[in-house]
Formats: structure tokens, sequence, C-alpha cells
């Protein structure tokens, strides 16, 4: 909601209320007047000529081109009144030759070369753009009123544009200022909106880090402000760098043409030039300053932390009056549903882990059969132990897991750096029942995920962050050889649940997954931890309406060790029943009804998989 700008009231109570009335007078029936094609705007400002702190109020409308009455009708206009009648007050009107464009044209950079490149942290006031655009400015950093996901904010027409679709990528200096898109990836379109809340979107922020704080300005938005006459507001865009300006019509329905979109009504405000600091060269804005932050300035005339409005438009290059119009921020952060400060997560009381309806069909945790039953470990009295987005069951001679549980929601995966995130022992498990870091120095192992961190990864960016973390837990981590856990090395394990988004119709884009090592008398000792040498995956989905399953199992000779000379590892799709009798687990009957192929009954008889393309899903 609006708040204070720590300016002081501009006018009377009186005043106040006549300029309330006029909002609703422009909101009602201003899109009338813009029918007119010669009618660019309608708005509230002070009588020309009247002093910054004593004029009166007017009803101001721009035109493209201002005639005599016998033009009139060869214009295709008619004649504006002289006054309008508001509540009982006669209010007067004045009319103004003036017209506006969206400033995405770009003109060539002259001064501020750090705006145009690519910047990591990147932050708001440097050049950004839909993939296919030019370039315009990221005004601010904003957050999802629910989850909390971050985001840039902008212009519709820099970051979407009327060529361009949600989903697409946006980058990070614009294409106009360096055309290797390719390198500069900042994130996606995620929502936009060009119409009477304003010309707004907003871009996730993946492929880099960002600082919430205005280049230049050094401060970061932390409030929404309300404009008034006479405000003094600074600005930092792409173009023109740091300017200062006056608002001079706190609220104007005024008209843009936007190529590819037609004739938009945008309600916004306007800003003139500051005579007490007047831009370089006369202009407090020029194309490629679209999407910047007009910010209050406070009594001593620095930046202050209150949001004034949102650029989008200035004046036409043949029109002499400098001037640049600014959405709304409260309507602009509603429309967009955004707000300044992430939402506080709540305090978790109990970890939500595997979810066994995630697919909608039941689908449980495997059983222990009796043989190892008396191995769980028990967490008060349950042997299954809760994640974020996972459980599993630990094994309490072994130190690893029996199994791990886990969902993935392929829809609503986000990217998040697991920089800084140590690995760790869970506080709620005894230090002996779990194999710490002592095991992994100064070898060839690998610390390796049982649930894959990027699986989990979903939700709201509070319940993201943490999965994140809960995936570093040494009870989801068992020693993997590098060449086959790092999918970055091509490793076909890391990539089984990748190929089944990519090779099948997965519905609703969810996907349930069991893994775990494979228990053995003879696995190896090493650092007096047997080192298991095979582990078992078995996938769940639905596709069209009916449950799949497979099975794969993983072999590793880990005979060379300390010599470094390991045998290559091997992937082979198995049957369910062979990874029971294998860990002496109980899938649930769902699962065995829904494995749609058969395979050989012994390894020697199968051909391991070579890559993706030969696994069969049913």
């Amino acid at each position: 909601m609006p708040t204070d700008k720590n300016t002081s009231s501009k006018g009377t109570p009186e005043q106040s209320e006549l300029i309330a009335s006029l909002k609703k007078f422009i909101r009602t029936h201003g899109e009338g007047y813009l029918r007119d094609p010669n009618v660019s705007s309608i708005g509230i400002a002070r009588r020309r000529g009247d002093g910054d702190q004593e004029g009166g109020i007017a009803l101001q409308f721009t035109v493209d081109r201002k005639a005599q009455p016998e033009e009139l009708e060869a214009l295709g206009t008619r004649k504006l009144p002289e006054s309008v009648v508001v509540n009982g007050v006669e209010v007067p009107t004045e009319v103004l030759e003036r017209s506006y464009e969206p400033q995405f044209r770009v003109l060539a950079e002259t001064e501020s070369s750090a705006r145009a490149k690519r910047l990591d942290p990147a932050l708001p006031g440097v050049s950004v753009g839909h993939v296919r655009a030019t370039a315009g400015t990221i005004g601010c950093v904003v957050f999802d009123r629910h989850d909390g996901t971050p985001y840039v904010l902008s212009n519709w027409h820099v970051l979407h544009g009327a060529d361009g679709e949600l989903g697409e990528d946006v980058v990070q200096p614009g294409r106009a200022d360096d055309p290797h898109t390719d390198r500069n990836r900042l994130g996606r379109v995620e929502r936009s909106h060009l119409g009477f809340a304003g010309d707004c979107a907003i871009a996730t922020v993946e492929d880099r880090r960002f600082d919430p704080d205005i280049f230049e300005l050094g401060v970061a938005p932390e409030e929404l402000g309300e404009p008034e006459i006479g405000d003094t507001v600074v600005k930092s865009g792409r173009t023109t760098g740091v300017t200062h300006g006056v608002v001079r019509s706190p609220f104007k329905l005024a008209q843009i043409n936007y190529p590819g979109a037609g004739p938009r009504s945008v309600l916004c405000f306007e800003i003139g030039v500051d005579p007490d600091n007047p831009p370089r060269d006369g202009e407090i804005s020029l194309p490629g300053d679209s999407g910047s932050a007009w910010m209050f300035k406070n009594p001593d005339g620095r930046p202050g932390r209150v949001l004034a409005g949102l650029h989008f438009a200035g004046e036409r290059p043949e029109d002499p009056d400098e001037h640049a119009l600014a959405c709304f921020p409260l309507m602009v952060f509603e429309e967009l549903g955004i707000t300044l400060r992430p939402p506080v997560p709540e305090a978790v009381e109990v970890l939500e882990g595997y979810n066994p309806n995630f697919l909608g069909t039941r689908v449980a945790v495997p059983r222990a059969d009796p043989r190892i039953r008396h191995d769980l470990f028990l967490l008060g009295d349950t042997e299954v132990i809760p994640y974020t987005h996972f459980s599993l069951a630990l094994s309490g001679s072994r130190r690893f897991p029996h199994w791990v549980a886990w969902n993935i929601d392929g829809g609503g995966l986000k990217k998040l750096s697991r920089r800084g995130i140590p690995f760790s022992k869970d506080p709620r498990i005894p230090d002996e029942v779990q194999v710490g870091n002592e095991l992994y120095k100064a070898n060839r192992l690998d610390r390796g995920h049982i649930a894959r961190r990027a699986d989990l990864l979903w939700g709201g960016l509070s319940e993201a962050g943490k999965a994140n973390t809960d995936s570093f837990f040494y009870t989801n981590i068992t020693p993997q050889m590098e060449d086959f856990n790092q999918s970055s090395q091509n490793g076909l394990w890391g990539r089984l649940e990748d190929a089944v988004f990519a090779d099948t119709e997965v519905d609703d884009l969810r996907v349930s997954v069991f893994a775990g090592p494979v228990f053995q008398d003879d696995d190896r000792v090493y650092r007096g931890v047997r080192v298991p040498r095979e582990y078992w995956k078995v996938i769940a989905f639905r596709e069209h309406g009916g449950l799949r399953a497979t099975a794969f199992l993983l072999t590793q000779n880990l005979d060379q060790l300390e010599a470094l000379e390991l045998d290559e590892f091997r992937v082979y799709q198995v049957a369910l029943s062979e990874v029971e009798e294998r860990c002496r687990l109980r899938f649930p009957a769902d699962l065995h009804e829904a494995e749609a192929i058969t395979v050989p009954e012994t390894l020697a008889e199968r051909a391991p998989l070579g890559n993706p393309s030969e696994i069969r899903w049913g």
C-alpha cells in the first residue's frame, strides 16, 4: 500500500479532496476522451504559470497537435471543454501539444559503459532485455508475494514485447549492448502486463546472482509511495544514468502506441526536469532507460528508499518539452503479484518428507523384510526419517540408507546455488550412526547424493531452499565414484531422472524415485567402512493416466580404490523383483503391476545401457 515518502504535504485538504475527485473522473471518463485520435492523455496538473506551491489545479489534456477551431474537423478531432464540473466544483482545463512513446529504441552507449556490460551480481539500473529485443533497464529486485521467488522488475516492452512469450529467455545486458546472448542469460520472463495497470514485467534470476541496490544510487526500495505534485524524484537508467525530476502531473491516463501491440491506455504520472538538478544534455530520460525505478528523494536531497514509479515512456524526439512517464508502483505490484520483501517463511514444525500420494496413485515406500528389519535405525518410534521432499530408512550397521524415496515436481523446479552449503551430519541422529567426511578425504570417492539435489528444488523459494540444505545431510550421502555420480561428466546414472522427462509424456511432470546402495557381505572395508559397490534406482510416474515403473542397477569395481585404477561401471535395466532380492526390500504391489517390460533373469544375459536412448520405459 502507499506509504509515507518523507516529503511534506503539497496541498490543502480541499485540494486533496479535489484531486481525489479528479482521479475518479479520469478513471471513469478518460477512455472516452482518448478515443479522440488527437488526444494523447488526460491528467491532473497545476495550471501553467502558477507557482510551484500555490497554483490552482487543472484538468490537463495533451494532444498530438493543437489546432484552430476551423482545422478540427480535418484532423478528425473535436474541441475539448474549457472546464469540467466535478462534485459540484468547476475545474478549468488546459490543452498542451505533447505526445508520448515507449522508450525502447536504443541510442549508442556513451559514458556509462558499465551499465551495458554483463554484471555478476546483476543489479538495478543496468541493461537488460528479452533475448530478441534491444535493451532497457532493470528497475529493482522484487519477490513473489506467495513463495518469495526473486525476480527483476522492468517494462513489458523490455522483458516481453509484442514478439515475445512467457518463459522465453531474458539477457543481461540486452542484445543491443552485447549480441552474444548465449553467454548472457539472466533468466526467463515469468509474468507481464501491458494496459491500464501499467507497462510492466518480471523475469527470474537463474544464471546470475543479484544485488538489490540500484547502480550509482546505492539504495534499494523498501516501500511503495504515491506521487504528489512537486515531489522530487531520481532514477538510474541504462542510457542517461542518474537524473533528477519533479512530479508535475500526479495522475494521468496516457495513450501510447506500441509497435506490434497497438495503442494502449496506461495510468501513470508525469515527471519534468528538476530545475535545481538539471540533467546533462537536457535529457532526464532517453530510449534504453525504460524500466528504471524512480525513487523519492529525502528532504536532504539524497535518494530515499521509497519507490515512486516505474519509468516506461517519454516525449517524442520532436517534442521540446522534456518529461517522462512512470507507472504507479502499487498497481504494478498488485498486477504482477510481487512485493519488495520476501514473505517470512513459517517455522517448520514437521518436515514434509516423501509424499506417497504425489502421483495421484498411492505409491508407498518399500518395506524391509524380516532379515534386515532389526538393522533399521529408529528415530523415535519410526524407521522412516523425513526431510524436505524426501524420506529415508537408515541402516544402523552400515550407517548408510537402506533406501531413499523422493518426489520430483518437474514443472516447479528451481535453480538454486549449492555454494556455501556444507555437508553435515543430521543433528537428530547420533553421530555414530552416520558416516561423515572422514571417509572422503584424499581419494577419488565422491560424496554422492542418493536423492539428487536438483530433483528436490521445487515448491516455494523457502521450501526449495530448505530441500537444498537438507539434501546435504550425510544420511543422504554414500561413497560413489566421481565418474558415474557427476552428470556433468556424462555419467548415465546421474541422468536417469532427466531421461524420463525427455523420453516420455509424464503426467503433470511428476515423478517419484526410490534408490539406495546394495549391501553385500563381501563389500570391501575402506577406512573402517564397508563401501557399497552396487546401487539401485526405481523410477515411477504416470503416463496417459497409467502408472509406469522401471528399475536400474549400477555396478562398480572398487578393488583398486587406493591405486586409482578403476574398472568401468555399468548401468543395467533390471526387474523390480531383482532389486527386492538383492536389497531384502519389498515394494508395493502397485509398482510391480506398473512394470511394463521384462528383462533377462541374470546380468550376464543383458547388455549394459550405453546412453539414455536405450532405456525402455514401457
